[in-house]
């Protein structure tokens, strides 16, 4: 499959071409399953779950003004949504139904990319991914993903490194 089988995939590659990520771009993968979590990216791409780049959309609101936040988090941690918050100066930051999400990325849940939204977004990189020389993320559809280096994640949207989240261990069941 191709990514012009895919719109919103062949608008993150031409989105990644466009920012000098060429190699990105042409490293785009057709998965055969859909992979709509890291564990599920992981074990199709055969690595561990720390290096699958989530990117996560929540609901910011900044008072009477809301805005998507997106997260790009190491497979290996969830992100905290008041740490979020606090990163931000939001007053509240909290999960975003798929009608939110799809109306500030032009992407699907589960296949979120970091760009080729309709607008920048404001975006947070968990430090935790600069561990991991190569980092996947999805590339605009849930079978899709492409491969990049935390410092690229950070080049091609603008955002800002931090601390966003505890390891999965450490968040009670």
């Amino acid at each position: 499959m191709s990514t012009p089988d895919y719109p919103a995939v062949a608008k993150v590659a031409a989105a990644l071409a466009e920012a000098g990520q060429h190699a990105s771009a042409e490293g785009i993968r057709i998965l055969p399953a859909e992979v709509r979590t890291a564990a599920q990216a992981a074990e199709a791409l055969g690595i561990a779950p720390a290096a699958i780049a989530n990117s996560l959309i929540f609901r910011a609101e900044f008072g009477d003004r809301v805005a998507a936040l997106l997260a790009l988090t190491s497979g290996g941690h969830r992100a905290d949504t008041e740490t979020l918050a606090a990163l931000i100066g939001a007053t509240k930051v909290g999960k975003a139904d798929a009608d939110f999400v799809k109306e500030h990325t032009g992407q699907a849940i589960g296949g979120v990319a970091p760009v080729g939204h309709p607008a920048p977004l404001l975006t947070l990189v968990d430090t935790v991914l600069r561990d991991h020389p190569v980092v996947w993320a999805a590339a605009g559809h849930p079978k899709s993903v492409y491969p990049t280096t935390f410092d690229g994640l950070l080049e091609l949207t603008g955002g800002r490194a931090a601390d966003v989240a505890a390891p999965v261990q450490d968040i009670h069941p």
